[in-house]
């Protein structure tokens, strides 16, 4: 049977070309192997098809023309990632001298070739050998970069403070034109950079985190491609780019990042659902400059979930990723503290806020930073209105929470005369009745406007009496559990227990 001379080569589906096969098989080692197995088609030729052929038809193409013509076309930086790519599938070791030699001189490429190959790589994702290239393009790219902004006189006059309005975008062309006309001398290459997928940026990133690259640039950049780029992304992409985002400013001068903006990624991330590491990163870099925050910051919506109003969990991690960031100065400390104070109130009244999660609110701060114990005072007021149901032993912990000598004298007057705070009852009839005449020992003093030294000495004797009721509630728990265990224990033992507060 008379050989087959012409090659029949189905490409991923989308195309059927025609070759010579002396003259392809001459220069393809892998067609060399396949063709041992093949057989001629109906129509008398020899056919192979390929699923996964790099760049399709149209790179397959491209290397066949390198083969009829010798393999001596010039390869150049706007073919070399098709060739390339191609030319490794099909064994072509000729084109792959050329190719190799060519990224050899890639220090002398533009940055617009540059670009262009990366732009080439990621269309070809599914290759290896894409993935290689793409590394020693992006390493190119970013040198070129950073010699390009080195050179630049006018670079760090350039540079604004993070809190600066240039930080400030939003999807509309209008304010994308503004921001490129007012810093355009060093952010030329935030436009270029962004027709790139989400993995080269990516990759970008951590080469210009890696060279040192000016923090408070980048995360300029970063801001600016996570607006831009959120206009029409899918809700993986979004989460891609979000955590991107995260993970680079997590290894930033956290000055060089305006924390305002970080409250933004955080909605967007609530929203997204991102990874559990990625959201403790973006958690930490809030609580740690925590004194920088506003009440409307921490007003944030509780999960779907849950039936709070407010995401308390939230706040209480970005208060403990504040408290374990290091020595803090008073200031800071005294900031933080009554930002919380603030909060507090502001959670008090939610119905379904548990006692346990608004005393850890309470006592989240060291009493050191507070001057004052007003704030907390009027919080627990609001919650005790907001929880009529609560146990004896839950209001006594909370009120345990205020400290006497932090309250102005108005607040211990109303104290005194608050049913909410003298609804603790006691177990034993002669504690209530001791308390009833210390009381009565209080109110036969005749105090005087002129003597306000010792109107809250009187206001001190009728706090210690609140004090002494809660202490023998407490204690008189303990006892009765202490009694169940000795009975338990010891059924014939006649040793007596002391008694408490008789």
């Amino acid at each position: 049977m008379e050989s087959c001379s012409v090659l029949e080569v189905d490409i991923n589906g989308e195309e059927t070309i025609f070759l010579n096969k002396q003259i392809i098989c001459k220069y393809s080692g892998t067609l060399k192997k396949l063709l041992g197995k093949s057989t001629c088609s109906s129509s008398g030729n020899l056919k192979v098809i390929f699923n996964d052929f790099p760049g399709g038809a149209e790179s397959f193409e491209l290397l066949s023309r390198f083969c009829y013509n010798n393999c001596e076309w010039t390869v150049m930086p706007s073919n070399l990632v098709f060739l390339h790519c191609a030319a490794k599938f099909m064994e072509v070791t000729k084109v792959l001298a050329q190719t190799e030699k060519c990224m050899e001189e890639i220090r002398y490429w533009a940055w617009p070739e540059v670009l262009l190959s990366l732009k080439q790589c990621q269309e070809l994702e599914t290759s290896s050998e894409a993935e290689s290239l793409a590394v020693k393009l992006m390493d190119a790219l970013v040198e070129k970069l950073c010699l390009a902004i080195e050179a630049s006189p006018s670079s760090a006059a350039c540079s604004p403070s993070p809190d600066s309005s240039l930080f400030r975008f939003s999807c509309d062309s209008k304010s994308t034109e503004s921001f490129k006309n007012s810093s355009s001398r060093i952010t030329w290459w935030f436009d270029e950079v962004l027709v790139l997928s989400p993995g080269l940026v990516k990759t970008f990133l951590k080469l210009v985190v890696l060279r040192k690259f000016d923090n408070v640039t980048i995360a300029r950049f970063l801001f600016y491609y996570q607006k831009v780029k959120f206009c029409s992304a899918s809700s993986n992409e979004k989460r891609e780019i979000l955590e991107t985002t995260v993970d680079t400013l997590y290894v930033l001068d956290r000055s060089c990042v305006p924390y305002k903006s970080l409250f933004g990624v955080l909605r967007l991330a609530l929203g997204l659902h991102i990874d559990k590491s990625v959201m403790n990163k973006l958690e930490v870099m809030i609580g740690q400059q925590l004194e920088q925050a506003t009440l409307d910051n921490l007003l944030v919506p509780s999960p779907s979930k849950s039936s709070h109003l407010y995401y308390v969990n939230l706040v209480l991690r970005f208060a403990k990723a504040f408290l374990d960031g290091g020595k803090r100065g008073s200031s800071q400390m005294k900031k933080v503290a009554t930002l919380i104070d603030q909060y507090v109130a502001e959670v008090a009244p939610d119905p379904c806020l548990k006692p346990s999660k608004f005393l850890s609110l309470l006592t989240l701060v060291p009493d050191s930073a507070r001057e004052s114990h007003e704030d907390i005072y009027r919080a627990i007021d609001m919650y005790l209105e907001a929880h009529a149901g609560l146990t004896n032993g839950e209001r006594l912990n909370l009120i345990r929470a205020l400290s006497y000598e932090k309250l102005s004298v108005q607040s211990r007057a109303h104290m005194s005369c608050n049913t909410k705070f003298q609804e603790i009852e006691t177990l034993d009839d002669e504690q209530q009745q001791e308390r009833k005449q210390l009381v009565l020992r209080v109110e036969k003093v005749e105090t005087s406007g002129e003597n306000e030294k010792l109107k809250e000495h009187i206001e001190g004797i009728q706090w210690r009496v609140m004090e002494l009721e809660r202490a023998c509630l407490k204690m008189q728990t303990q006892m009765e559990v202490i009694k169940k265990r000795t009975k338990s224990t010891s059924r014939g033992s006649n040793r007596s227990l002391p008694k408490l507060c008789s």
